[in-house]
């Protein structure tokens, strides 16, 4: 049997544009900066063939003022599934600057996510079995690598070593 070829799509309009861009917001919990950069790519792909450039900005708009869009949802949503899997605040800000969030949005969350940074620090060091909750006591190298590990979560380097002092007794851990 013959392999296919597959068959080139149309290029969008005005109202294909606006279902595939309902499609993605219903589909994925997304952002106006995933929202536009995820429309720019599929008229790269498939072209425009409207009247005047793709109206993305006004769509995108028109798509957070009905709340299909909401970064605020979203950036809070995803600091706290962040905060439960045990991430500090600088690895929370880099995932929301990424998402496309803006800084005064990311500003708002500061509060709620420094208020527990200690709690992820203990999730985050309970998950990968770090400081109080490791097995074994831990030699110089293996320290560094808990440090830098914790760092990289983006937790503080002085809670990270306030961590690493804590005696497994005071987390309810057994030894």
């Amino acid at each position: 049997m013959p392999h296919e070829v597959a068959k080139a799509l149309p290029p969008y309009d005005a109202a294909t544009l606006e279902r595939a861009a309902l499609d993605y917001a219903a589909r994925y919990a997304t952002t106006r900066a995933k929202l536009t950069a995820y429309l720019r790519r599929k008229l790269r792909e498939r072209g425009w063939d409207g009247d005047g450039p793709a109206p993305v900005e006004a769509l995108v708009a028109r798509f957070a003022e009905r709340g299909y869009v909401d970064d605020r949802a979203f950036a809070s949503a995803r600091a706290e599934a962040l905060l439960r899997r045990g991430y500090g605040a600088r690895r929370i800000g880099s995932a929301l600057r990424a998402a496309g969030i803006d800084a005064e949005t990311a500003e708002g969350l500061r509060e709620r996510i420094d208020g527990d940074a200690e709690a992820a620090a203990l999730r985050y060091a309970r998950r990968k079995r770090i400081g109080p909750f490791a097995a074994r006591p831990a030699d110089p190298a293996e320290k560094r690598r808990w440090i830098a590990a914790m760092a990289r979560a983006g937790h503080p380097i002085e809670l990270v070593l306030r961590l690493l002092q804590v005696d497994p007794d005071e987390v309810g851990v057994e030894p």
